[in-house]
């Protein structure tokens, strides 16, 4: 037992020694600074362990950032698509709606402008017959529509009533191989008949003889209905003038016409019921 204190004796005077140093050197740097430098050194070695020491923690920072900022521009690229999607179908209604009001506001003004009685109809079907023009509106006999009827749009002349039922009825348009139109030419008052060839955009001026065809009637020229027949009132348009041909083996000519009318690209057509005589 007494050679353990002897032993511990230099330990205990050295351990008392070295908190006495501390102290003297604490109080020594606080007064007067003498440590300063050597803290400025000590912290310049410590450094690169430091910044070692939180490189692994600031690289997990940095990723993260990067993660999530790339999680967010993938969110808002997704946001900002799917919100110019429903823009363009927004435009899409619009440039629909624009277009239907334009078309409704030009139906309104032939109404004026022609003086006999209209009333407007939506087309319900297109027949997919190729040989044959005919077209189906939502007007029947429940709204007094008659056979023979005449059927136009804002343009001009698009045809004639030829089935009527209660709700519905058929329109065989003018370029159907059936129907023949009386028509005149407004520039020289030649008078011909109009007839359906079975295409979408074209109709044949019939009877007109090649003498006639220098001073009766030429490319440009605008016909309208005669009003013979008394189905068509006259002085609806119903197309300009696109060839004419002489065809020395025929006692005709050649003559096409291009449809004034929209005649199957239309969503509303006019009927048109003659002034009822007083």
């Amino acid at each position: 037992m007494k050679s353990l204190v002897i032993e511990g004796q230099p330990l205990t005077i050295r351990v008392i020694i070295f908190v006495v140093a501390s102290i003297a050197l604490m109080v020594a740097d606080h007064r007067l600074g003498y440590l300063k430098t050597v803290r400025t050194h000590l912290l310049g070695l410590v450094y690169p362990i430091q910044y070692l020491v939180d490189l692994p923690v600031k690289t997990g920072q940095w990723f993260s950032k990067r993660v999530n900022s790339h999680i967010q521009l993938l969110e808002e690229n997704a946001r900002l698509h799917e919100e110019n999607l429903r823009l363009q179908v927004m435009l899409q209604k619009f440039e629909d709606l624009k277009s239907e009001n334009k078309r409704l506001r030009e139906l309104l003004g032939s109404s004026v402008k022609v003086g006999e009685r209209i009333e407007m109809a939506e087309v319900l079907a297109i027949d997919l017959d190729t040989a044959k023009r005919k077209i189906l509106i939502n007007k029947g006999q429940n709204d007094n529509v008659f056979m023979n009827q005449p059927v136009m749009d804002a343009m001009g002349v698009m045809g004639q009533i030829t089935q009527v039922g209660v709700f519905s009825s058929v329109v065989m348009l003018i370029t159907d191989p059936e129907h023949e139109l009386p028509v005149q030419v407004v520039r020289t008052g030649l008078r011909t008949v109009a007839k359906g060839m079975g295409t979408v955009n074209r109709l044949s001026l019939l009877y007109l003889s090649h003498s006639g065809l220098n001073t009766g009637i030429k490319v440009g020229d605008l016909i309208v209905t005669s009003g013979f027949g008394q189905k068509f009132p006259k002085g609806y348009p119903v197309g300009t003038v696109i060839e004419v041909e002489p065809d020395i083996g025929k006692p005709y000519a050649q003559v096409q016409a291009l449809p004034r009318a929209a005649l199957e690209h239309n969503r509303e057509v006019l009927l048109v019921w003659k002034k009822s005589k007083k």
